[in-house]
C-alpha cells in the first residue's frame, strides 16, 4: 500500500500539514510576543520557552488563553509604532522638496557667492521653474 493511494490519504496529509504550518506561526508569534514583553521576568520567558519545547502543543494554548489579550496589545502598540515612524519618514521626505522659488533662491544665492557662473545659474532656474513641485 502507497502513501499516495487513497484520496483520502492526500487530504490527511494537506490537513496535517496545514496544522504543523499554522502550529509553527502561533510558535514564532508566542516567542517573538516573549521577547517583547517588557514587563515579563527573564526567569518566567525561559520557563515559558522551556514549555513550549517539552509540551508543546498545551503550552502554546495556554499561553494564547492566558495571554491573548496582552499579546494582542503589545502587537497593536508596535504596529502603531512603525506607523507612527513610517508617517514621520515621509512628512520629513516630503518637507524637504523645495519649491521652484526656493531652488531659484539658492541659486541665486550661489551666483552671488561665485560659486556658479550666470550660465549655470539659468540653468538651474530653467530647471526650478519646468519641473515645479507638486502639493498634495
Amino acid at each position: 500500500m502507497s502513501f499516495w493511494e487513497s484520496f483520502w490519504d492526500l487530504i490527511w496529509w494537506f490537513v496535517m500539514a496545514f496544522a504543523f504550518i499554522a502550529y509553527l506561526f502561533a510558535l514564532f508569534a508566542i516567542i517573538g510576543d516573549l521577547f517583547r514583553d517588557q514587563k515579563l521576568n527573564g526567569w518566567w520567558k525561559a520557563l515559558w520557552i522551556i514549555f513550549l519545547i517539552f509540551v508543546p502543543f498545551l503550552t502554546a494554548l495556554v499561553y494564547l488563553i492566558a495571554r491573548g489579550k496582552g499579546m494582542a496589545e503589545r502587537s497593536q502598540k508596535e504596529y502603531k509604532q512603525a506607523q507612527a515612524a513610517t508617517d514621520d519618514y515621509i512628512r520629513q521626505a516630503a518637507g524637504t522638496a523645495a519649491s521652484p522659488s526656493d531652488e531659484i533662491a539658492k541659486a541665486k544665492g550661489l551666483l552671488d557667492s561665485g560659486s556658479i557662473n550666470q550660465q549655470e545659474f539659468d540653468l538651474l532656474k530653467a530647471k526650478a521653474l519646468a519641473h515645479p513641485t507638486q502639493t498634495v
